[in-house]
């Protein structure tokens, strides 16, 4: 059988040669397609490192002398008023947790960084660590992991004494090799080029992502104490699941007679939900569009595939009526016609790899961890490819085989 699939392709190497040319060509196509949506989608997938699941932003204003109840409050009477309205809050049955930070939640559009160095030694992280200035709870109210399994009560206890959180990454994207950061825990960091002083790594945290759209592999930060107030900071919370129902009316209905503390009050409450939307609309617009451009073009490259097939099948309906004369059943016959259509495409495969290769290699396609070239990427997008252009081949071959199938041997053979 393999040897008459052979003998026949070689026969008819004219026509066979634009054909497997057009399927490399479609082969290739196709793994630049798949490898986008791939990296499109596996990066959205990947875990955040956080959860905003029944979580809360509680935004406070500040009476102005303008206001009959307007107190004339001193710089560090202000700060008891806030921290006083975060524990009234904390007291709340429904709320399970209750942080306040600077440029730190999740989906914030805002942030500072910090350089960070292991003490006496040159290991350091000079870009883009994302600075997180919380009070303990805040790994509580997000639900923060340490990469050695630390829950988030550890870890707000570790905030309290002092000690430094960073992502397991942390050095790991500065020296593109992997430093695990769990080594380094107990070890004394500076902070910002500040050698006078120290502070102890207490965890190792897994990584947290800065969007659902950024790959955790830029996501370096660290996450420290905060040790200063204002109003315009973030006011977090999380809800009982179970209490998580009207929350934000249930507040704004109790915020003036329990939760106005001095001049600090509760100003908009809102859920991350529709934080989370908002800061990342354009995102969302933008994949949408790729995505929808992406299933664009393999609908009309397997439009174009199916028709190429269906006409050759079309075409073969004498050399059908003549296997079918010879006693060939249906089932060897269409068997003989997709075995044809899939040696071709097993035969321009290893070249099409070649190709995908050096294109991953000239930097073609999407990035994705720092690279375009990813072995397991590459043989995973190239498999789903085959399998999509195989499937296309069957149903290019099937459908019209079926129908040259159905018509007497005899007649389709008059008609020749």
């Amino acid at each position: 059988m393999n040897k008459k699939l052979f003998t026949q392709i070689k026969n008819e190497w004219r026509g066979n040669t634009w054909l497997a040319i057009e399927l490399l060509l479609v082969s290739v196509v196709m793994w630049w397609i798949t490898d986008n949506l791939y990296v499109k989608l596996a990066t959205y997938l990947e875990p955040r490192g956080f959860n905003t699941e029944h979580c809360y932003k509680i935004e406070m204003g500040e009476l102005t002398p303008n206001s009959p109840d307007f107190t004339e409050r001193y710089f560090e009477k202000r700060t008891a008023d806030i921290l006083e309205l975060a524990e009234r809050l904390r007291h709340r049955p429904d709320i399970e947790a209750v942080s306040l930070s600077a440029n730190s939640h999740p989906y914030n559009g805002s942030n500072g960084t910090i350089q960070v160095q292991l003490a006496g030694d040159t290991l350091v992280a000079n870009d883009w660590v994302i600075r997180r200035q919380v009070t303990p709870d805040f790994v509580r109210v997000f639900q923060y992991q340490g990469a050695n399994g630390e829950t988030p009560e550890q870890l707000a206890e570790m905030l309290e004494r002092g000690e430094i959180l960073v992502s397991d990454n942390l050095f790991s994207s500065t020296y593109n090799r992997p430093l695990p950061m769990t080594n380094y825990v107990g070890k004394r960091f500076h902070l910002n080029r500040d050698t006078t002083s120290s502070v102890r790594l207490g965890a190792s945290l897994k990584v947290v992502r800065y969007g659902d759209f950024e790959s955790g592999k830029n996501a370096r930060s660290i996450v420290y104490k905060l040790d200063w107030f204002d109003k315009d900071q973030e006011l977090c919370v999380r809800v009982r699941p179970e209490h998580d129902v009207d929350f934000i009316s249930k507040l704004k209905a109790d915020s003036e007679s329990q939760y106005r503390v001095g001049n600090i009050f509760i100003s908009e409450v809102r859920s991350f939900k529709d934080i989370r939307r908002n800061v990342q609309q354009g995102y969302y617009n933008a994949m949408r569009n790729n995505i929808t451009i992406m299933v664009f073009l393999l609908v009309n490259i397997f439009l174009g595939l199916l028709g190429t097939f269906w006409f050759r099948t079309q075409q073969r309906k004498s050399e059908i009526a003549l296997h079918k004369a010879h006693g060939a059943t249906n089932g060897m016959v269409f068997t003989r016609l997709l075995s044809e259509g899939w040696l071709l495409l097993l035969i321009i495969t290893p070249i099409a790899l070649i190709i995908d290769f050096n294109l991953a290699h000239a930097e073609l396609n999407s990035w994705r961890n720092g690279t375009t070239l990813e072995w397991d990427r590459l043989l995973f997008c190239a498999g789903i490819s085959f399998l999509l252009i195989a499937l296309m081949i069957a149903i290019g071959i099937g459908i019209p085989a079926r129908k040259a199938m159905k018509i007497d041997p005899a007649e389709a053979l008059h008609n020749e």
